[in-house]
């Protein structure tokens, strides 16, 4: 595995948006339609999908995600009106929102715009105040697919407030920053997974995150024969409707019957041991926390050493898990599972599993780079015949964090 550079702060300085995503150009020229001159910043930030690791990130455990080639595109400018406001468009939902920029805000409607206030409040909570700025959105990471859409839109907020201001977030402080911007204003007690790996995604891999020791490790991807296949099962799942919030509280009384500060230490043996943990459905949620991250690192071992075949298996291993154990799976994610599991090795499938907080969103899928075309034709085929409903999948390869995005001079 490759470490990163140990002077993260100089590292998060570098440049680091890839050439420019295809909605960098739209954001501009959008932008300039809107507000009569260019942007003086286009800033992307990249969703992602977790390969394996799930809902171990706020227990202090370990993920592997990797950044993906779906960007949240925000192009900003200075205002004219300078009144103290960030005003907003979201092409997505064709609305706009003003924002105060002096820490004022609280959480309201629209919805959407809270991930904004947040990131606008936690700057001048550090008295860091922005100036008066226009700014357009453009996505193309799906919404309520747990790939991160709210992640990026807090990160590339973060990133433009960094341009505008002058003032550069070392790494992890530019997570936390966002998770505590989602954990306020949009009442969803997330983990750091998210936001860390779209400031920190690399093209050269997945991300092995320890969330407790708070280390990252590249963890080398780039075999050509194997791709990574994202299939979306358009029911989207929403995060603050209070179920994410009860898991992480009967995890929180998993880790308090076991004397521990969290499920980070904790061993199987531990979990299953005679009696510690009373209630059956808080030792199952334990169980899979612990197991996850002996299965989080194997893969991590699996994955750099091209074992691909043992990749595969763990992350069949870890969707059971979380729809028997942690419960958070669905009648659509399992189908698109199953169907990826009856297509098998000799489809070119190695292993498949839910991404994301679970409830809806999507599935990942280690697939051979020959049969990706066949197998992505058959699992949506196939899923709207046993569900009715219209899947969609899409190909990703390991992509950078955020950062500034330099448009072509035309």
């Amino acid at each position: 595995m490759t470490s990163l550079p140990a002077d993260l702060s100089a590292w998060a300085a570098s440049p680091r948006a890839p050439s420019p995503p295809p909605l960098a150009t739209a954001a501009a020229r959008l932008f300039s339609e809107r507000f009569g001159a260019a942007p003086r910043w286009v800033v992307a930030a990249p969703g992602r999908v977790n390969l394996i690791g799930e809902h171990t990130d706020y227990n202090g455990g370990y993920v592997l995600p990797l950044a993906i080639d779906r960007h949240v595109v925000v192009a900003g400018g200075l205002s004219s009106a300078a009144d103290g406001r960030l005003r907003a468009y979201s092409a997505a939902l064709d609305r706009s929102v003003d924002i105060r920029l002096d820490g004022s805000e609280l959480p309201g409607e629209p919805s959407w715009a809270n991930y904004l206030r947040g990131i606008v409040s936690a700057f001048c909570q550090r008295g860091i105040i922005p100036p008066s700025l226009d700014a357009v959105i453009l996505s193309d990471v799906p919404i309520g697919g747990g790939l991160s859409s709210s992640a990026a839109l807090e990160v590339a907020t973060a990133t433009l407030l960094e341009e505008a201001t002058g003032v550069r977030l070392a790494p992890w402080d530019k997570a936390r920053l966002c998770q505590k911007a989602e954990h306020d204003f949009a009442s969803v007690p997330c983990g750091m997974m998210d936001q860390l790996t779209c400031v920190l995604g690399d093209e050269a891999g997945a991300l092995l995150i320890d969330c407790a020791g708070e280390s990252v490790r590249v963890v080398p991807f780039a075999d050509a024969s194997v791709e990574v296949l994202i299939c979306n099962t358009n029911v989207k799942h929403a995060l603050a409707d209070g179920v994410y919030a009860h898991r992480r509280r009967q995890c929180a009384e998993a880790a308090q019957a076991l004397g521990l500060s969290s499920l980070r230490a904790a061993t199987p043996e531990m979990v299953e041991e005679g009696g510690k943990i009373a209630d059956p459905t808080v030792r199952r949620r334990a169980r899979h926390v612990v197991t996850e991250n002996l299965r989080t690192l194997a893969a991590a071992q699996y994955l750099e050493a091209g074992q691909f075949g043992e990749v595969g298996a763990l992350m069949y291993e870890s969707h059971h898990s979380l729809r028997d154990d942690f419960e958070v799976s669905s009648v659509e994610l399992d189908a698109l599972v199953d169907i990826a599991r009856d297509i098998g090795d000799r489809g070119g499938v190695l292993g498949a599993r839910m991404t994301g907080g679970g409830f809806g969103g999507c599935i990942v899928a280690l697939v051979r780079s020959q049969h990706t075309k066949a197998v992505a034709e058959r699992l949506e085929r196939e899923y709207a015949t046993r569900t009715g409903r219209a899947a969609t999948t899409f190909v990703s390869r390991p992509t950078r964090g955020a950062g500034l995005v330099e448009l072509p001079v035309v």
